[in-house]
């Protein structure tokens, strides 16, 4: 429930505060007077785009405030303690949303700045919205689905859900079968190099990191000769046939001193250093004949470095990688691709029978939607020709079509709202066969039986706000407007603006929006009426003239007849 709403400094209105009660809220005026601005500000706090121009000249900026009722608990209570709104011990929640004229926008709910989504989520819940533009839904195939879905509740949404989930399945196995039909001859053909580049790599069988290691061997082997005197001059040095080698000369020192250690222990650790000196000599030496004996084994190395050093260079430059660890990568991914080309007609067998499978799901699901939204077409039809019945319109009949069609995001089904004005004439669409005011009254009657199906009635307290609805209605219509709007309200709250004194009437709060001007500055003031001030103004709704017997004696006569009704 809104309780109140609170604007400053938007459009004509300087300042103006209203409270809505219970049941049918009015609001009226004269063309001009700011009843735009109210509902304008209605929608700020609903989660509106903002417009600087609308912020009141000489104004830094508009404000709008209300005070809302929330859910304790459900999906938007959560979603509200997630954004850190705090709400009231009584269930009610502050929203104010800024406009700047040259500054940015703010949102605030609950003490806390939101994003401008949160409060549309908190509208889509709470709020229903609806003007004259809003008739479009009676126009657009795809907003009389939605409508129809509405309706049929949680067996329609249920269906929805499962369809939606085949679609999506479809979607991605009828596109990964299309790839493979579609790219089957470019696949196969970069499948066929693939295969050609693995012959190739196993043929030369490269090893990790081979290619710096050969370049490594070929520069001691290019530069053997250096290589070798040097090696063998240390090795001379160190165990060769000289008398004075360093392993000599070590064994020699340790010797000496072994003698010595038997009359002086202390000695007796450095003649273990001393050995330790030698075994290393020795083992040194060893390694270093090996290494000589190598050389002169293998004097062909160096031309098999080479030839495998080119071999691997023309595999890399094949491949178009920098080495042989590239050349490896490179096959660890195209083998898999490989093996599955090995078992093509099977793969594409396979994601035949998937989409095939996928598709029958689909079909399925279809089916059961389609069913559930029959069936609710003809509940919802039914409730329609009621409402319309009561709205001055008993001959009227209305039916809702729902034809299967090709699968779509949405279904296979095409939902068409026709209507036949009056008995013997045929059914044509709905927005076509309808006047103005008629298009209005199966507006209002379309939402009066979403308000009462089952699914919403049992939580009654949703807000509908209409914007002159009853455009183009007049006379015996219009009392059954206001009629119908006051059943509403009964079970929901109801903020209707019009300049209909039949719908103005039926109010159980009337509200008035007046301008008044010193010839410089032009203002709004908003505010409630009762008594003989709202008999003038349900007079001057009749004939423009507030002061009028004639006038005064009809709005009575209105007033009276109304409270009878309701």
């Amino acid at each position: 429930m809104l309780h109140e709403l609170t604007i400053a400094d938007l459009g004509v209105i300087e300042s103006a505060r209203l409270e809505f009660g219970q049941g049918l809220t009015c609001v009226t005026g004269e063309t001009g007077a700011g009843k735009t601005m109210v509902l304008t500000g209605l929608g700020l706090i609903l989660g509106a785009k903002t417009v600087p121009a609308t912020v009141r000249t000489g104004a830094e900026a508009a404000v709008a405030e209300a005070i809302i009722d929330v859910p304790p608990s459900g999906a938007l209570a959560e979603r509200l303690a997630e954004a850190g709104v705090a709400v009231e011990e009584d269930g009610s929640v502050v929203v104010a949303r800024t406009v700047g004229a040259t500054t940015r926008s703010r949102a605030i709910m609950g003490g806390r700045t939101v994003p401008q989504t949160l409060l549309g989520e908190v509208a889509a819940e709470l709020v229903t919205v609806h003007g004259q533009s809003d008739q479009v839904r009676l126009r657009s195939p795809a907003r009389q689905r939605d409508t129809l879905d509405a309706y049929g509740g949680a067996l329609i949404a249920e269906a929805r859900r499962d369809y939606t989930a085949a679609w999506d399945e479809w979607l991605t196995a009828a596109e990964r079968l299309r790839r493979m039909q579609e790219g089957a001859d470019a696949e196969r053909a970069e499948v066929a190099r693939l295969r050609d580049d693995l012959a190739a790599i196993d043929a030369l069988a490269p090893e990790a990191g081979e290619d710096a290691a050969l370049v490594a061997e070929a520069g001691v082997l290019e530069n053997a000769e250096a290589v070798r005197t040097g090696a063998a001059a240390a090795y001379e040095a160190i165990a060769g046939e000289e008398e004075i080698t360093v392993v000599a000369t070590l064994e020699a020192a340790r010797r000496a001193l072994a003698d010595a250690a038997r009359h002086d222990g202390a000695l007796a650790a450095l003649e273990e250093r001393l050995a330790d000196y030698s075994y290393g000599a020795t083992d040194v030496g060893a390694e270093l004949a090996s290494y000589l004996d190598r050389l002169d084994a293998d004097p062909g190395r160096l031309d098999e470095i080479n030839q495998r050093r080119s071999d691997l260079a023309t595999l890399t430059r094949r491949i178009g990688v920098p080495d042989v660890d590239g050349v490896l990568a490179y096959a660890e991914s195209a083998r898999p691709r490989v093996e599955e080309d090995d078992a093509w007609d099977e793969t594409l067998a396979a994601r035949r029978d998937a989409e095939a499978r996928s598709r029958a799901a689909l079909e399925s699901a279809a089916a059961t939607l389609h069913d559930a939204r029959a069936a609710a077409s003809d509940r919802l039809a039914r409730a329609v020709r009621d409402e319309l019945g009561r709205l001055a319109m008993p001959d009227a009949d209305i039916a809702i079509a729902v034809e299967r069609t090709e699968p779509t995001a949405h279904g296979a089904d095409v939902v068409t709202m026709t209507l036949a004005s009056h008995p013997g004439a045929p059914h044509r669409p709905v927005a076509d066969a309808a006047s103005g005011g008629e298009l209005s009254r199966i507006m209002l009657a379309i939402e009066v039986s979403l308000a009462g199906a089952d699914h919403v009635a049992d939580a009654a307290g949703r807000t509908f706000i209409f914007d002159e609805v009853d455009a183009g209605v007049g006379g015996k219509a219009a009392v059954a407007v206001g009629n119908r709007l006051a059943q509403l309200a009964r079970t929901h709250q109801v903020i209707v603006v019009t300049h209909l004194a039949q719908v103005a009437a039926f109010a159980d709060t009337h509200v008035v929006v007046a301008k008044s001007t010193d010839g410089a500055v032009t203002r709004a003031q908003v505010g409630a009426v009762a008594g003989e001030d709202r008999v003038q103004e349900i007079a001057r709704l009749l004939s423009g003239q507030e002061d009028s017997t004639t006038a005064r004696a009809h709005a009575l006569e209105l007033l009276e007849g109304s409270a009878v009704a309701r």
